[in-house]
């Protein structure tokens, strides 16, 4: 059984620059790759991820401002946000994929004031 458990969010001035944390309670936390998404109304996209030998991969949108990281020593993922936006503002959430299983965090909200 693996739990994700998120933190980091809450309000942030445009243009600055959370990181948000994910620790994994599981086991081989160091073998999966660790996926963010964001929720919007009827969707939720990756905006980053980290593969388990530490490779980044970015949604377009995010690309440049946006950094996933890990710490398989901590088993937590972190996903650092620069230069934000008011439209970064939303519900993050972390993901780990167990053998086709989808494993998620409770989700951390994320508000830009301008």
């Amino acid at each position: 059984q693996v739990q994700l458990v998120e933190s980091g969010g809450g309000v942030v001035q445009t243009g600055g620059s959370p990181t948000l944390a994910c620790t994994f309670y599981g086991t081989r936390f160091a073998e999966h790759g660790m996926t963010w998404y964001r929720q919007y109304a009827t969707s939720r996209p990756m905006v980053a991820r980290i593969a388990a030998a530490g490779k980044p991969t970015y949604a377009e949108a995010v690309e440049g401002r946006f950094t996933p990281s890990r710490d398989n020593a901590k088993s937590t993922t972190y996903l650092r946000m620069d230069t934000l936006k008011p439209e970064d503002s939303g519900l993050y959430f972390c993901n780990a994929r167990l053998k086709d299983t989808d494993y998620w965090g409770q989700g951390t909200q994320v508000i830009v004031s301008s």
